[in-house]
């Protein structure tokens, strides 16, 4: 009688030993911490709906909005906006937003480089570029490397939150989850809406609790208010 093997033995591609390294790495140095907040989506869905509708050949998605409000937020709350390097914090004055897409194998992030000053159309163009290479492994170096800031997006697998390690040297990760249908309060009334959770993580030597705080009221605010 053959005997079965307890386990199959999977060697650990190039790409998995860096993500095994770098996330190592985060969690032994950098003292996480998160913070969480919910954004009432109806609005800003409608007005995806509306530009999506007249302008078939230019789609945007929920992510291209996100996008840009973080880098909007940022902009209001620079502090945010840093890497920890050798002990300096090192403060931009652009927010480079590092887009953490799954490929085979494990997962790029490629950056979208001063998110703030472009236009949501090109955030969305830029995006589906960078994916799409990701996904053929021709990103080059400096399309991965220098990001400000990162956003992981489990939305579309109906997740209802996570928590996401950050990048170093980065201090801060957004993690966002589906938009679900919850009852709210509004006027006292319980009424339906769309409902987005986002977990903030960020790095204690760097950011306090209060900056978090404000940051996330900053996009919260952009984000149900349509202002982007």
């Amino acid at each position: 009688m053959q005997k079965t093997e307890p386990y199959k033995v999977i060697r650990l591609s190039p790409l998995r030993k860096i993500i095994a390294s770098r996330m190592t790495e985060a969690k032994q140095t950098i003292p996480h911490y998160r913070i969480s907040v919910d954004i009432e989506m109806d609005a800003l869905f409608a007005l995806r709906k509306k530009h999506n509708t007249q302008n078939p050949d230019h789609k945007l998605s929920v992510n291209d909005f996100i996008i840009k409000a973080v880098a909007m937020a940022l902009m209001e709350c620079p502090q945010i906006n840093s890497q920890f390097v050798d002990g300096e914090i090192h403060q931009y004055p652009q927010a480079d937003i590092s887009v953490v897409i799954a490929v085979e194998g494990g997962l790029s992030t490629p950056v979208v480089r001063n998110a703030n000053n472009k236009s949501l159309s090109e955030i969305a163009s830029e995006v589906k570029s960078l994916a799409e290479r990701a996904q053929k492994g021709s990103l080059k170096m400096d399309e991965i490397l220098g990001g400000s800031f990162s956003i992981s997006n489990l939305g579309m697998y109906e997740v209802d939150q996570f928590d996401a390690i950050i990048n170093p040297p980065q201090c801060a990760i957004l993690a966002v989850g589906s938009a679900k249908s919850k009852p709210v309060v509004k006027d006292n009334n319980i009424v339906p809406a769309m409902v987005m959770r986002a977990n903030l993580s960020l790095d204690h030597r760097v950011i306090d609790g209060a900056l978090g705080a404000e940051f996330l009221l900053v996009l919260k605010t952009m984000l149900e208010n349509k202002n982007i």
